[in-house]
């Protein structure tokens, strides 16, 4: 059967929003922007019931914190069968709209593929509805400067997947950083390195029965179906992830940038890499080394740099850790790792005692207890819309920087590479045309 494309206006007007006030369409309960109370049920919409989205924002979705699961969109049948099983009878949707359009939901978790982020969290605030997005925020850097836009002009709560900033064990570790514990922090090296799975090559195919390919290809351009190339493995394709420094890199790009104390964009981008390890379909690196400098005020001792390795073809890691940030200052060194990992050295290479009250470890009931509290007034989001900008550029300047296989300069206010017209084309993404999806502004 041919598919139908339908605007948003037009499937509000179509599917009961006859009752919907002159704000922008919407109906009067999701345009409010006042905090919910201390005690008000939040009703929740899962957008993706995929294995982030089934295991963590359905059933490990915290169940003393008087929320309800009203709904669930996937554009996979079983995959939303499962869903709305895991969130105890919940109304299984295959299209985000029918979710966008229900004025009884208040808010939304977005763990779609990387393409659906931010297209599906814009519509949402737009819809009136608080946004928890899944890591990274966008596709690309312009999709996050949308983003942040949109969360400015909505006054809606946006939450973003990098745990680490709701957890005590990290935030007094940050804060241990911030006292000089190791003297000026003017260094942090992350890493990302793990064993991965080759995808093969592939022919392009049919997709399978109960599967809305057009549905999950929503705002990306049209390519035939190839089955290494929809669940999971979409991470590694251009057109729907962002590959590795997207997909696990984020998290620790954004703690570093936190130990760092930076709020704001690199100047350098120096990265090398590519496939030095899979033979398959895979467009993403498998392979990075990447050094952003942080020029600070200009003056000596100002200057910040982080330093990212990715491979993923191998279980050698740092201290026996797949994934950490190691933070040198100019009296001692920190390490940290997203699963209770702390060590303390000092200026002479003296393992310390000190431990923070309880162990850092990234952890997404964390989160959404933090976005709840954000949504109820009782504190501010601790990783927003800004937040998740700058930590996911990151990844996209990496990226960019293995595709087109030179390094270059960044302005951090205009938010713009300089003097490379072919990375700075990569900073957006061409789009599926007159798609009812694609952000206004791209």
């Amino acid at each position: 059967m041919k598919k139908v494309e339908v605007s948003r206006r037009d499937f509000l007007k179509g599917s009961g929003a006859a009752a919907a006030t002159a704000v922008g369409g919407l109906s009067a309960r999701s345009a409010l922007t006042r905090p919910a109370g201390a005690n008000e049920r939040i009703r929740i919409g899962v957008i993706g019931c995929g294995n982030q989205g089934r295991r963590w924002h359905i059933e490990r979705f915290p169940k003393d914190t008087n929320v309800e699961i009203v709904s669930v969109c996937d554009p996979d049948e079983a995959r939303r069968a499962q869903g709305s099983s895991l969130g105890g009878g919940a109304k299984p949707v295959d299209d985000l709209r029918r979710i966008l359009d229900d004025s009884s939901i208040d808010a939304v978790t977005v763990a779609a593929p990387d393409h659906w982020h931010t297209p599906a969290a814009i519509l949402a605030m737009e819809a009136g509805k608080h946004v928890y997005v899944e890591k990274p925020c966008s596709h690309n850097l312009r999709e996050g400067q949308l983003l942040v836009e949109a969360a400015r002009r909505s006054g809606k709560v946006v939450q973003h997947g990098t745990q680490a900033r709701s957890n005590q064990g990290f935030k007094e570790a940050i804060q241990m950083l911030r006292d000089g514990t190791i003297g000026e922090v003017l260094i942090a090296k992350a890493w990302n390195i793990q064993q991965r799975k080759n995808i093969g090559h592939e022919q392009t195919s049919s997709p399978p029965d109960g599967f809305d390919y057009d549905l999950w290809v929503g705002p990306a351009p049209m390519v035939a179906f190839q089955k290494n190339r929809h669940h999971y493995s979409w991470h590694w394709w251009y057109n729907f992830g962002t590959g590795d420094l997207g997909n696990d890199g984020v998290h620790e790009f954004d703690l570093a940038r936190w130990g760092l104390g930076q709020d704001t964009h690199p100047t350098n981008v120096a990265v090398a890499g590519g496939k030095f390890y899979f033979d398959d379909d895979q467009e993403f690196p498998d392979t990075v080394t990447a050094t952003f400098d942080y020029p600070g005020n200009g003056k000596l001792g100002s200057r910040r740099q982080l330093i990212f390795e990715m491979r993923l073809w191998t279980g050698n890691q740092p201290y026996g850790l797949d994934s950490g940030v190691e933070f040198l200052g100019t009296k001692g060194k920190m390490l940290l790792g997203r699963r209770g990992t702390f060590q303390l050295w000092d200026g002479e290479n003296k393992k310390l005692e000190t431990q923070p009250s309880q162990a850092p470890k990234m952890f997404v009931p964390d989160n959404f207890r933090a976005w709840l509290a954000a949504i109820r007034g009782a504190a501010a989001a601790t990783a927003n819309a800004e937040t998740a900008h700058r930590s996911a550029s990151l990844c996209h300047l990496a990226n960019i920087a293995v595709r087109v296989g030179r390094s270059f300069q960044f302005d951090p206010e205009r938010e713009q590479i300089i003097g490379d017209n072919e990375a700075s084309r990569l900073l957006t993404r061409t789009y599926r045309e007159s798609h009812w999806s694609v952000p206004r502004g791209v």
